[in-house]
C-alpha cells in the first residue's frame, strides 16, 4: 500500500479544510481556523474575487451581519472586487436549524464540509435559507462571499426549528402559501393528521393555513412507495427530488409514487388547506419491484472523451466490470493534498433539466462519502453519496438546470475525509436523462 504526502491544497470547487483532530488553530494561505469554544468569527479579506491567496486582512469579528453600501469592510480592502472567508464553530442542541444568508453579490454557506447554500454568482441583495438537521455538540460554519461591483452586503445567521431525532419538523403558516414565517414550530411524531373542520394548533386559522413538515431518516437499500393522503393540495420531495405534486384543491384522496432509495434520506412535505375539511398523512413501505431500470440519457463513460481525469497517475487503477466493461478506482485521501485524484464526467447537453445519475460499480467502491459535485446553470451543487451501500446500480444526484455549455459537468475527487487510504472510490459512468 502506498503512502501519500502531507501537504494541504486547496480545491477548485467547493471548499475542503484540513482540520485537525483536537480542533487547534492552524493556519492555511494565512487563514486562520479557530478552536471549538472560541467566540465570533476569524475573518479573512482578500484584494480579489478569489477567496486565496495573500489575505489583505484578517480580524476577529463578533457577527456576520454587514451591509457596506458601496465603501470598504476596512482602508486594508478595496471597495470593489473584494471576497472573504468567515469560519467559526457552533455548539448547539440536537434538531433542525434554518441558515439564512443574504448577500450582494456572491455567497456560499458550508456546515462540517458540506456546501448548504450556494448563491455563488453577481446579484442584488437578495436571501438564501437552508434547513438542515445538526447533532448535539460543535459544528464547524464556513461562509465565502466575494463582491464586484455596487454594494456589498453579507449577512449569516441560523435559528432552531426543532425537530428532534424521530420527530418531524413541522413548520405552520397562518396563509395557505408557506409565506413569511411560521405561526407555529413544532414537532410532530407522525403525519397522520385529520383536523376536520377544526385548527391544527393555537394561532393557526382552520380555513386558509399551510404547513411545511422535514425530516432526515435511514433507508435500507431499496424500492419504497410513498403515499400521501390529503385534503386539500400537497407535495412530496425526497433527497430534493418532487417525487409527488398534487398542489390542487381536492377532497380526502391519494396519491402515491416509488423511488429507490438508500442511506440517509431527507424527507420533505407541503401542504395547504383552502377551505372545508382538513386532512394530511403520509405512510411508505418496502416495495420487491427489484432494482430499478436504467433510465434513457446521455451517458458519459471513464473511457469517453467526455471524461477528464488528473493527479498522481501511479494512484489510478484500472478494473474489469463497471457500466462499461472497464472503470477505473484510486485509495482515498482524508483531506486535501498536493496529489489528490479527480475526475470529471462532460456531457454534450442542449439547454435545459436533466436529471443527473451515476453508475457505481460492484467493485472498488467501499467509500460511504462520495463527493460528487453537480456543475450547474445555477452554480455548483455537491451530492454526498454511499457507494458501499450502492454497488451495482445508477443512483440519481437529482434534477439540474444545464446552459448547454462546457460549465456543464459532474466532477468527483478522493477526498471523503474518511480514515486515509482506507477506503476505494470508484470513478466509472454518469448519465444525463432530460426531465
Amino acid at each position: 500500500m502506498f503512502r501519500r504526502s502531507h501537504v494541504t491544497i486547496g480545491l477548485g470547487i467547493g471548499l475542503f479544510l484540513a482540520l485537525t483532530l483536537s480542533g487547534a488553530v492552524l493556519a492555511q494561505e494565512g487563514v486562520v481556523y479557530g478552536d471549538p469554544g472560541d467566540t465570533g468569527w476569524h475573518g479573512t479579506y482578500w484584494n480579489s474575487m478569489s477567496p486565496w491567496g495573500t489575505p489583505a486582512l484578517q480580524r476577529q469579528e463578533a457577527d456576520l451581519n454587514y451591509d457596506w453600501g458601496s465603501g470598504s469592510p476596512h482602508p486594508n480592502v478595496i471597495a470593489d472586487r473584494f471576497s472573504a472567508r468567515w469560519t467559526r464553530y457552533i455548539d448547539v442542541p440536537a434538531g433542525t436549524y434554518r441558515f439564512s444568508a443574504t448577500s450582494d453579490d456572491g455567497i456560499r454557506v458550508y456546515v462540517d464540509h458540506d456546501l448548504i447554500i450556494d448563491g455563488w454568482w453577481d446579484h442584488p441583495a437578495q436571501t438564501f435559507t437552508a434547513d438542515l438537521y445538526l447533532a448535539a455538540g460543535y459544528h464547524l460554519v464556513v461562509v465565502e462571499y466575494y463582491e464586484n461591483m455596487g454594494h456589498a452586503v453579507a449577512k449569516v445567521s441560523w435559528l432552531p426549528l426543532g425537530g428532534q431525532p424521530g420527530y418531524w419538523c413541522g413548520e405552520y403558516y397562518g396563509n395557505p402559501w408557506l409565506g413569511g414565517s411560521p405561526a407555529v414550530v413544532r414537532d410532530d411524531q407522525n403525519l397522520d393528521f385529520y383536523w376536520g373542520y377544526g385548527s391544527p394548533a393555537a394561532g393557526i386559522p382552520s380555513d386558509g393555513f399551510s404547513v411545511r413538515w422535514t425530516r432526515t431518516m435511514t433507508f435500507e437499500p431499496g424500492q419504497y412507495r410513498f403515499t400521501m393522503t390529503h385534503d386539500d393540495g400537497a407535495r412530496l420531495w425526497v433527497n430534493d427530488r418532487l417525487l409527488i405534486n398534487m398542489w390542487r384543491d381536492q377532497p380526502f384522496w391519494p396519491s402515491s409514487a416509488t423511488t429507490y432509495l438508500a442511506g440517509d434520506v431527507t424527507v420533505k412535505m407541503e401542504y395547504y388547506e383552502n377551505g372545508g375539511v382538513a386532512a394530511a398523512r403520509l405512510a411508505w413501505e418496502p416495495v420487491d419491484d427489484g432494482p430499478p431500470p436504467p433510465p434513457a440519457g446521455i451517458i458519459v463513460d471513464d473511457t469517453d472523451g467526455g471524461f477528464v481525469k488528473g493527479g498522481t497517475t501511479r494512484y489510478w487503477h484500472t478494473a474489469a466490470g463497471g457500466h462499461g466493461g472497464s472503470m477505473i478506482w484510486t485509495w482515498n485521501n482524508d483531506w486535501m493534498r498536493y496529489n489528490y485524484n479527480w475526475a470529471r464526467w462532460y456531457p454534450d447537453l442542449t439547454p435545459g433539466r436533466y436529471e443527473v445519475f451515476v453508475y457505481v460499480p460492484e467493485q472498488h467502491a467501499t467509500t460511504t462519502k462520495a463527493r460528487y459535485w453537480i456543475s450547474h446553470a445555477g452554480g455548483y451543487t455537491m451530492r454526498l453519496l454511499d457507494q458501499s451501500a450502492n454497488r451495482g446500480r445508477w443512483v440519481s444526484l437529482n434534477v439540474y438546470q444545464f446552459g448547454g455549455t462546457r460549465n456543464d459537468y459532474v466532477s468527483l475527487a478522493d477526498v471523503t475525509y474518511e480514515s486515509w487510504i482506507s477506503r476505494q472510490i470508484a470513478f466509472d459512468a454518469v448519465k444525463f436523462v432530460p426531465r
